[in-house]
């Protein structure tokens, strides 16, 4: 669950820090995050904000410290020199060019995560594996049509107001 949640200046990325203690950035319009932070002392993440270069990210956590996260991982501090930037953007054109091979993909899309989100994020699945897999078996030994299939947006819903 999300606690806080910030617009970038140019307002094509967001910015979310929450209960399962890491940062994380998305562009508009994507379900994956851009970038996924967390280090081991930090807990619940209550603020995030951009700085108005959208450069930087700052973040207030439960241990009443404030972060400052880079808001692309990759990029370097400080100036870079005309070789660099060459390199820089060579390394852009052949992402873009091979961005459809399956392994680029693969490390494109990779983000490594703390241990106790990726077996939290498990145990959800297999959860919800095991609720669908009950719900199948109930419906194909019980009576045809005695137990309704619910969607799960359905299933969401508490009340409707008119």
């Amino acid at each position: 669950a999300f606690l806080d949640v910030d617009y970038s200046p140019t307002g094509k990325e967001f910015v979310s820090g929450g209960f399962d203690k890491t940062l994380r950035i998305y562009k508009e319009g994507m379900r994956r995050s851009r970038e996924v932070y967390h280090t081991k002392r930090m807990q619940k993440i209550f603020c995030v904000k951009w700085t108005n270069d959208a450069t930087y990210v700052l973040s207030g956590s439960e241990e009443t410290n404030i972060r400052i996260w880079k808001a692309k991982a990759s990029q370097k501090l400080g100036k870079v020199t005309r070789h660099e930037q060459r390199a820089l953007d060579y390394a852009e054109k052949l992402k873009g060019k091979y961005q459809h091979h399956p392994e680029i993909k693969r490390i494109a899309r990779h983000r490594h995560v703390p241990r106790l989100i990726h077996n939290s994020a498990r145990q959800k699945r297999i959860m919800l594996e095991a609720k669908k897999r009950k719900l199948d078996n109930r419906i194909r030994h019980s009576k045809p049509g005695s137990i309704r299939q619910i969607s799960v947006r359905e299933e969401k819903v508490v009340g409707l107001v008119d």
